[in-house]
């Protein structure tokens, strides 16, 4: 019986009941890295979006706060320094991105 329940897909009422048993917090500390990922991703040089860059800082710098209390001090340290390097990498790519008036022409990223 117990083989048989595996391999099942859970029923509406066992997934509301999980829900119900989590923690926004826990929610939080999987979803905190995931944002992280995404934002470095966003800041390699082949496919640079320094906008959804941003956007992963600022989600950052927006939810790690609200952690505290509610998670060890080791894990909200951790999550502040992943917040801090990202926004470092994002402040030296902002950095690299090519100005319109160095004679670049920011459509096409080649030289005019």
């Amino acid at each position: 019986m117990v083989e048989e329940q595996e391999g099942r897909e859970p029923t509406a009422e066992e997934l509301l009941e999980h829900i119900r048993q989590m923690k926004v917090s826990d929610l939080l500390l999987s979803t905190i890295p995931i944002v992280a990922q995404l934002g470095y991703a966003k800041l390699d040089p082949q496919q640079r979006d320094l906008e959804q860059a941003k956007l992963a800082v600022e989600t950052l710098r927006s939810l790690v706060p609200l952690l505290e209390g509610s998670v060890p001090q080791d894990t909200l340290t951790d999550f502040k320094q992943v917040t801090s390097n990202l926004q470092l990498a994002y402040a030296k790519a902002a950095e690299e991105e090519p100005k319109e008036d160095e004679g670049v022409d920011a459509a096409t990223t080649e030289p005019r």
